[in-house]
């Protein structure tokens, strides 16, 4: 059944598929690197807000993933 646990991991697992986007080899590719938006001047559009979201989720969210993960992989080592 569909509860806060799976929510919870599905918030997860979609903060850990941002945080592993690699600007270089695919945002570039699909033009949604960071220096498109601003290249353009484009700073209020969906697609660079978005932009600068990615960003943001990459930097600031890193060492936080890292922990949640560990005490995520724990309790499902622990309690299944």
């Amino acid at each position: 059944m569909f509860g806060f646990g799976t929510l919870l991991y599905v918030i997860i697992l979609l903060l850990n598929a941002v945080a592993i986007l690699n600007e270089e080899r695919f945002l570039a590719r699909i033009g949604w690197a960071r220096n498109s938006a601003e290249l353009y001047g484009d700073t209020e559009s969906v697609k660079a807000k978005l932009i600068n979201l990615i960003s943001a989720v990459r930097t600031l969210m890193r060492i936080p993933l890292i922990i949640v993960n560990v005490v995520v992989i724990a309790y499902a080592l622990v309690l299944g």
